[in-house]
């Protein structure tokens, strides 16, 4: 089997649901999110011994991101995509994440408004 450098898990449009704004109404009521969320770690060893232990296990990920999003309340998107890219750059193999989050009809002529923000680990 030939070398394998990084794997690159991709979680796209994660649909959830949180308090984000800090305009009155925003702040009562649940509004729409959707992250996209791509996660690099070396998976050589994986991909040889078809080990599970030696995989990033991205359902674990995916579910510590639900929980915080949705038990959350965040008045800008900056704090929330920096908290879930801080969940998507826990384990210690990940080498970089990208975390986008979309805010669908944040602006009355606007699909979305979304933030990226990346991190390069050790």
């Amino acid at each position: 089997m030939p070398s394998v450098s990084n794997a690159i898990i991709r979680i796209k449009n994660l649909r959830l649901r949180t308090y984000i704004g800090f305009n009155p109404e925003e702040r009562e009521k649940l509004q729409d999110v959707v992250i996209n969320i791509e996660i690099h770690y070396p998976a050589e060893k994986a991909a040889i011994t078809d080990d599970v232990e030696k995989a990033l296990n991205y359902k674990v990920v995916c579910k510590e991101i639900i929980q915080h999003v949705e038990e959350g309340h965040f008045l800008l998107l900056e704090k929330l995509v920096a908290d879930v890219l801080e969940i998507a750059t826990g384990h210690p193999w990940v080498t970089f994440a990208s975390v986008t989050i979309d805010k669908p009809h944040a602006l009355r002529f606007a699909d979305s408004v979304s933030l990226t923000l990346e991190k390069h680990c050790c």
